[in-house]
């Protein structure tokens, strides 16, 4: 079977920003938000930059560690940023950068950031390729090589666990 060539899609293409209130029902008993509330905004986001530039339903088949910088607090902004770093066949490596913005202040800190692995999906389920990627900046050409080497990780650490 041959696959038809798919035509590229700039990174700017795929980019997403989403926002949230960081509110008392995520919060833990410090009045932080919950680390995993970050995690499943994080989700979200990638989704949306995978949704974006596959233009298909998606779903999330990695995600690598978190490191939390620094909390979020109730009342403070919680703003995510993606886009697509790189493609693979079906696959594709998302980019998420976590920043609080205090709404008082206007302080924006960074507090965390994750790289996902989304496979694109048809409407039966099964997987199907993704147009590739086109970095124009030199920090999407860099991101762009960073998720080739962080893709070789991972499939190394799977073919290691089996």
């Amino acid at each position: 079977m041959t696959e038809k060539m798919l035509e590229g899609k700039p990174v700017r293409a795929s980019q997403s920003e989403y926002s949230e209130l960081a509110l008392p029902n995520d919060a833990n008993m410090l009045g932080n938000l919950l680390g995993g509330k970050v995690m499943h905004l994080v989700d979200l986001a990638g989704a949306i930059a995978a949704i974006r530039h596959a233009r298909t339903t998606v779903v999330t088949a990695s995600i690598d560690h978190m490191n939390f910088l620094h909390p979020i607090h109730i009342g403070q902004l919680v703003r995510l940023q993606a886009s697509v770093n790189r493609t693979f066949r079906t696959s594709m490596e998302v980019g998420v950068k976590v920043s609080m913005e205090d709404m008082k202040t206007g302080e924006i800190k960074h507090t965390s950031s994750a790289y996902l692995t989304f496979v694109a999906l048809d409407e039966s389920g099964a997987r199907i390729a993704v147009p590739p990627v086109i970095p124009e900046s030199e920090e999407e050409k860099r991101r762009f090589e960073a998720a080739g080497l962080r893709r070789e990780y991972r499939l190394a650490l799977r073919s290691k666990g089996k």
